[in-house]
Protein backbone atom coordinates (compact mmCIF):
# COMPACT_ATOMS: atom_id res chain seq x y z
CA UNK A 1 0.00 0.00 0.00
CA UNK A 2 1.43 3.33 -1.14
CA UNK A 3 0.44 6.11 1.61
CA UNK A 4 -0.76 9.46 0.33
CA UNK A 5 1.93 11.32 1.67
CA UNK A 6 5.61 11.24 2.34
CA UNK A 7 8.52 12.86 4.45
CA UNK A 8 10.57 15.11 2.17
CA UNK A 9 13.73 17.50 2.49
CA UNK A 10 12.41 21.03 1.71
CA UNK A 11 15.36 23.97 1.66
CA UNK A 12 13.62 26.64 3.28
CA UNK A 13 16.89 29.20 2.93
CA UNK A 14 20.62 29.37 2.84
CA UNK A 15 21.78 25.87 5.45
CA UNK A 16 17.60 25.52 6.71
CA UNK A 17 16.99 22.36 5.75
CA UNK A 18 13.74 21.21 7.49
CA UNK A 19 11.54 17.88 6.86
CA UNK A 20 8.23 18.34 5.85
CA UNK A 21 4.91 16.16 4.97
CA UNK A 22 4.24 16.77 1.54
CA UNK A 23 1.68 14.56 -1.08
CA UNK A 24 3.63 11.32 -2.44
CA UNK A 25 3.76 12.03 -6.39
CA UNK A 26 1.59 9.68 -8.50
CA UNK A 27 4.10 8.29 -11.76
CA UNK A 28 2.84 9.84 -15.03
CA UNK A 29 2.94 8.32 -18.48
CA UNK A 30 6.42 6.18 -19.20
CA UNK A 31 7.42 6.88 -15.07
CA UNK A 32 8.12 4.60 -11.90
CA UNK A 33 7.36 5.81 -8.48
CA UNK A 34 10.16 4.62 -6.32
CA UNK A 35 10.35 4.15 -2.67
CA UNK A 36 13.40 5.79 -2.29
CA UNK A 37 16.36 3.52 0.06
CA UNK A 38 18.74 5.97 0.15
CA UNK A 39 20.17 8.51 -1.52
CA UNK A 40 23.89 9.81 -2.15
CA UNK A 41 25.44 13.09 -0.68
CA UNK A 42 26.38 15.31 -3.49
CA UNK A 43 29.45 17.68 -3.89
CA UNK A 44 27.52 19.98 -6.19
CA UNK A 45 24.82 20.28 -3.23
CA UNK A 46 27.15 22.33 -0.69
CA UNK A 47 26.77 25.06 -3.00
CA UNK A 48 22.75 25.62 -3.21
CA UNK A 49 22.71 24.60 0.26
CA UNK A 50 24.53 27.19 1.14
CA UNK A 51 22.54 29.91 -0.71
CA UNK A 52 23.78 31.28 -3.88
CA UNK A 53 22.91 34.51 -5.35
CA UNK A 54 20.00 32.93 -8.04
CA UNK A 55 18.63 30.86 -5.66
CA UNK A 56 15.24 30.83 -4.43
CA UNK A 57 13.46 29.20 -1.76
CA UNK A 58 11.57 27.37 -0.97
CA UNK A 59 12.74 24.69 -3.18
CA UNK A 60 11.06 21.45 -4.36
CA UNK A 61 10.34 18.51 -1.61
CA UNK A 62 13.39 16.28 -1.94
CA UNK A 63 14.99 18.73 -4.18
CA UNK A 64 19.33 18.07 -4.86
CA UNK A 65 18.98 14.83 -4.30
CA UNK A 66 19.85 13.05 -7.96
CA UNK A 67 22.00 9.89 -6.74
CA UNK A 68 19.28 7.15 -5.69
CA UNK A 69 17.92 3.98 -5.12
CA UNK A 70 15.22 1.84 -3.71
CA UNK A 71 12.49 -0.41 -5.23
CA UNK A 72 9.81 0.25 -7.58
CA UNK A 73 7.05 0.94 -5.84
CA UNK A 74 4.16 1.79 -8.87
CA UNK A 75 4.60 2.03 -12.59
CA UNK A 76 2.72 4.52 -14.82
CA UNK A 77 1.12 4.02 -18.15
CA UNK A 78 3.08 2.68 -20.99
CA UNK A 79 5.41 1.45 -18.51
CA UNK A 80 6.85 -2.43 -19.46
CA UNK A 81 9.57 -4.58 -18.62
CA UNK A 82 9.66 -3.61 -15.31
CA UNK A 83 7.82 -4.41 -12.32
CA UNK A 84 6.75 -3.18 -8.87
CA UNK A 85 8.91 -4.88 -6.06
CA UNK A 86 12.48 -4.63 -8.31
CA UNK A 87 15.38 -3.28 -6.56
CA UNK A 88 16.62 -0.25 -9.13
CA UNK A 89 19.22 2.74 -8.95
CA UNK A 90 17.70 5.71 -10.80
CA UNK A 91 18.51 8.44 -12.50
CA UNK A 92 15.96 10.98 -10.91
CA UNK A 93 16.11 14.23 -9.31
CA UNK A 94 14.15 14.96 -5.63
CA UNK A 95 15.31 11.86 -4.11
CA UNK A 96 15.42 13.35 -0.68
CA UNK A 97 12.23 12.05 0.25
CA UNK A 98 10.81 8.79 0.69
CA UNK A 99 9.21 8.56 -2.88
CA UNK A 100 10.86 9.88 -6.08
CA UNK A 101 9.36 9.53 -9.92
CA UNK A 102 12.02 8.13 -12.78
CA UNK A 103 11.60 8.10 -16.02
CA UNK A 104 11.43 4.77 -16.96
CA UNK A 105 14.63 4.74 -18.99
CA UNK A 106 16.37 6.22 -16.58
CA UNK A 107 16.34 3.20 -13.70
CA UNK A 108 18.51 0.12 -13.82
CA UNK A 109 17.61 -3.14 -12.04
CA UNK A 110 19.82 -4.28 -9.56
CA UNK A 111 21.48 -7.43 -8.90
CA UNK A 112 21.00 -10.21 -6.36
CA UNK A 113 24.96 -9.31 -5.71
CA UNK A 114 24.09 -5.53 -4.43
CA UNK A 115 21.53 -6.74 -2.06
CA UNK A 116 21.32 -5.29 1.16
CA UNK A 117 23.83 -2.50 0.00
CA UNK A 118 23.87 1.28 -0.82
CA UNK A 119 24.15 1.83 -4.02
CA UNK A 120 24.34 5.28 -5.70
CA UNK A 121 24.72 4.64 -9.32
CA UNK A 122 24.81 8.15 -10.38
CA UNK A 123 27.93 9.22 -9.13
CA UNK A 124 29.35 6.09 -10.27
CA UNK A 125 28.14 6.34 -13.36
CA UNK A 126 29.29 9.91 -13.88
CA UNK A 127 32.93 8.18 -12.89
CA UNK A 128 32.74 5.70 -15.55
CA UNK A 129 31.34 8.38 -18.41
CA UNK A 130 34.27 10.83 -17.23
CA UNK A 131 36.65 7.81 -17.99
CA UNK A 132 35.27 7.18 -21.30
CA UNK A 133 35.57 10.47 -22.55
CA UNK A 134 39.61 10.51 -20.78
CA UNK A 135 40.86 7.72 -23.43
CA UNK A 136 42.70 6.39 -20.68
CA UNK A 137 45.71 4.22 -22.62
CA UNK A 138 48.36 1.62 -21.14
CA UNK A 139 51.54 3.03 -20.48
CA UNK A 140 50.26 6.77 -20.40
CA UNK A 141 50.83 8.93 -17.65
CA UNK A 142 47.56 10.29 -15.55
CA UNK A 143 47.09 13.25 -13.03
CA UNK A 144 44.15 13.10 -11.11
CA UNK A 145 43.69 16.86 -9.29
CA UNK A 146 41.46 16.38 -6.31
CA UNK A 147 40.87 12.70 -4.38
CA UNK A 148 37.20 12.35 -3.33
CA UNK A 149 34.53 10.03 -4.29
CA UNK A 150 35.19 10.77 -8.32
CA UNK A 151 38.90 10.75 -7.92
CA UNK A 152 39.17 7.78 -6.26
CA UNK A 153 36.76 5.59 -8.73
CA UNK A 154 39.29 7.12 -11.45
CA UNK A 155 42.07 6.85 -9.84
CA UNK A 156 41.10 2.87 -9.93
CA UNK A 157 39.84 2.94 -13.35
CA UNK A 158 43.04 4.36 -14.90
CA UNK A 159 45.63 2.26 -12.42
CA UNK A 160 43.30 -0.93 -13.73
CA UNK A 161 43.41 -0.07 -17.46
CA UNK A 162 47.92 0.10 -17.37
CA UNK A 163 48.16 3.60 -16.48
CA UNK A 164 50.26 5.06 -13.80
CA UNK A 165 48.58 7.54 -11.57
CA UNK A 166 49.98 10.76 -9.83
CA UNK A 167 47.12 12.01 -7.44
CA UNK A 168 47.65 15.60 -6.65
CA UNK A 169 44.89 16.74 -3.27
CA UNK A 170 44.86 18.64 0.08
CA UNK A 171 44.58 15.80 2.73
CA UNK A 172 46.81 13.23 3.39
CA UNK A 173 43.92 11.32 4.07
CA UNK A 174 42.68 11.30 0.08
CA UNK A 175 46.27 10.58 -0.65
CA UNK A 176 46.25 7.83 1.31
CA UNK A 177 42.95 6.69 -0.17
CA UNK A 178 44.55 7.50 -3.42
CA UNK A 179 47.11 4.73 -3.31
CA UNK A 180 44.77 2.19 -2.34
CA UNK A 181 43.22 2.77 -5.22
CA UNK A 182 46.01 2.17 -7.19
CA UNK A 183 48.02 5.15 -7.44
CA UNK A 184 51.67 5.26 -8.12
CA UNK A 185 52.27 8.50 -6.71
CA UNK A 186 50.82 11.01 -4.54
CA UNK A 187 51.56 14.65 -4.29
CA UNK A 188 50.44 17.02 -1.55
CA UNK A 189 47.98 19.93 -3.35
CA UNK A 190 49.57 22.70 -1.29
CA UNK A 191 52.12 25.01 -3.60
CA UNK A 192 51.27 25.70 -7.56
CA UNK A 193 54.89 25.88 -8.53
CA UNK A 194 56.50 22.65 -6.56
CA UNK A 195 53.46 20.44 -7.77
CA UNK A 196 54.24 21.63 -11.31
CA UNK A 197 58.11 20.67 -10.70
CA UNK A 198 57.23 17.30 -8.69
CA UNK A 199 55.66 16.33 -12.23
CA UNK A 200 57.90 17.26 -14.40
CA UNK A 201 60.39 15.26 -12.44
CA UNK A 202 58.02 12.21 -11.80
CA UNK A 203 57.88 12.40 -15.90
CA UNK A 204 61.09 13.29 -17.04
CA UNK A 205 59.86 16.74 -18.23
CA UNK A 206 57.52 15.45 -20.72
CA UNK A 207 54.63 15.77 -17.82
CA UNK A 208 51.25 13.89 -18.21
CA UNK A 209 49.02 12.51 -21.16
CA UNK A 210 46.01 12.92 -19.21
CA UNK A 211 45.38 15.22 -16.17
CA UNK A 212 41.86 14.87 -15.09
CA UNK A 213 40.45 18.22 -13.22
CA UNK A 214 37.84 16.79 -10.06
CA UNK A 215 37.90 19.89 -7.86
CA UNK A 216 35.29 21.91 -9.49
CA UNK A 217 37.31 25.05 -8.37
CA UNK A 218 39.60 28.14 -10.34
CA UNK A 219 43.35 27.00 -8.96
CA UNK A 220 42.87 23.35 -9.22
CA UNK A 221 41.52 24.07 -12.97
CA UNK A 222 44.55 26.88 -13.79
CA UNK A 223 46.86 23.81 -11.87
CA UNK A 224 45.64 21.00 -13.85
CA UNK A 225 46.04 22.76 -17.49
CA UNK A 226 49.81 23.33 -16.65
CA UNK A 227 50.34 19.63 -16.04
CA UNK A 228 48.92 18.31 -19.70
CA UNK A 229 52.15 17.27 -21.80
CA UNK A 230 51.93 18.81 -25.25
CA UNK A 231 49.47 17.17 -27.40
CA UNK A 232 47.85 15.50 -23.98
CA UNK A 233 44.20 16.22 -22.76
CA UNK A 234 42.27 17.74 -20.19
CA UNK A 235 39.82 16.31 -18.82
CA UNK A 236 37.56 18.49 -16.72
CA UNK A 237 35.60 16.32 -14.27
CA UNK A 238 34.80 19.14 -11.35
CA UNK A 239 31.58 20.70 -11.72
CA UNK A 240 32.14 24.82 -11.67
CA UNK A 241 28.91 25.97 -10.85
CA UNK A 242 29.75 28.96 -9.01
CA UNK A 243 30.38 31.19 -11.59
CA UNK A 244 32.78 31.71 -14.49
CA UNK A 245 36.10 31.05 -14.89
CA UNK A 246 39.26 31.96 -16.98
CA UNK A 247 41.38 29.42 -18.44
CA UNK A 248 44.63 30.35 -19.79
CA UNK A 249 44.19 29.80 -23.93
CA UNK A 250 47.35 31.01 -24.60
CA UNK A 251 49.01 27.80 -22.76
CA UNK A 252 46.00 25.44 -23.55
CA UNK A 253 46.77 26.21 -27.79
CA UNK A 254 50.09 26.38 -27.57
CA UNK A 255 50.76 23.13 -26.52
CA UNK A 256 48.01 21.24 -28.50
CA UNK A 257 45.55 19.91 -26.14
CA UNK A 258 42.32 18.05 -26.40
CA UNK A 259 39.82 19.62 -23.77
CA UNK A 260 36.62 17.35 -22.66
CA UNK A 261 34.39 19.07 -20.52
CA UNK A 262 32.95 15.41 -19.52
CA UNK A 263 29.75 16.25 -17.82
CA UNK A 264 27.04 14.04 -20.15
CA UNK A 265 23.92 15.72 -20.37
CA UNK A 266 22.91 13.09 -23.02
CA UNK A 267 20.01 10.66 -21.56
CA UNK A 268 21.25 7.53 -23.33
CA UNK A 269 24.97 8.20 -22.43
CA UNK A 270 23.77 8.73 -18.99
CA UNK A 271 22.13 5.64 -18.42
CA UNK A 272 24.19 3.55 -20.56
CA UNK A 273 26.92 5.18 -17.35
CA UNK A 274 24.35 3.56 -14.97
CA UNK A 275 24.33 0.34 -16.33
CA UNK A 276 28.40 0.31 -16.30
CA UNK A 277 28.22 1.27 -12.55
CA UNK A 278 26.19 -1.62 -11.75
CA UNK A 279 28.30 -4.10 -13.80
CA UNK A 280 31.35 -2.77 -12.23
CA UNK A 281 30.11 -2.40 -8.52
CA UNK A 282 28.24 -6.28 -9.08
CA UNK A 283 31.36 -7.67 -10.24
CA UNK A 284 33.75 -6.60 -7.91
CA UNK A 285 35.48 -4.27 -10.18
CA UNK A 286 34.51 -1.41 -8.04
CA UNK A 287 33.89 -1.57 -4.35
CA UNK A 288 32.38 1.29 -2.38
CA UNK A 289 32.95 0.47 0.50
CA UNK A 290 36.05 2.43 1.77
CA UNK A 291 34.00 5.20 -0.05
CA UNK A 292 30.63 5.37 1.44
CA UNK A 293 32.06 6.76 4.84
CA UNK A 294 28.65 7.69 6.87
CA UNK A 295 25.12 7.83 6.60
CA UNK A 296 22.11 9.80 7.90
CA UNK A 297 18.90 9.90 8.39
CA UNK A 298 17.06 12.07 6.44
CA UNK A 299 16.45 14.55 9.73
CA UNK A 300 20.53 15.05 9.51
CA UNK A 301 20.86 16.05 6.21
CA UNK A 302 22.10 19.70 6.97
CA UNK A 303 24.65 17.82 9.01
CA UNK A 304 25.53 15.26 5.77
CA UNK A 305 25.61 18.59 3.56
CA UNK A 306 28.49 20.23 6.37
CA UNK A 307 30.30 16.98 5.98
CA UNK A 308 30.79 16.76 2.88
CA UNK A 309 31.93 20.72 2.77
CA UNK A 310 34.25 20.17 5.82
CA UNK A 311 35.49 16.48 4.80
CA UNK A 312 36.89 15.80 8.10
CA UNK A 313 39.21 13.06 8.95
CA UNK A 314 38.91 10.56 6.37
CA UNK A 315 34.97 11.47 4.70
CA UNK A 316 34.67 11.02 1.41
CA UNK A 317 31.16 10.67 0.86
CA UNK A 318 27.68 10.77 2.75
CA UNK A 319 24.49 8.86 1.50
CA UNK A 320 21.31 9.71 3.36
CA UNK A 321 18.91 6.58 4.43
CA UNK A 322 14.95 6.75 4.65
Amino acid sequence: MIPTTMRAAVLKGPQDLAVDEVPVPAPGPGQVLIRVEGCGVCASNVEPWEGQPWSTFPGAPGGMGHESWGTIAALGAGVEGLAPGTRVAALSERAYAEYDLADAPMVVPLPPELDGKPVPGEPVACAMNIFARSDVRAGQTVVIVGIGFLGAILTRLATDAGARVIAVSRRAESLDLARSMGAAETIVMDDHWRIIEDVKRLTGGRMAERVIECVGKQWPLDLAGELVAEGGRLVIAGYHQDGPRQVNMQMWNWKGIDIASAHERDAGVRVAGLRAAVDAVASGRLDLTPLLTRDYPLDDLGAAMAATRDKPGAFVKAWVRM
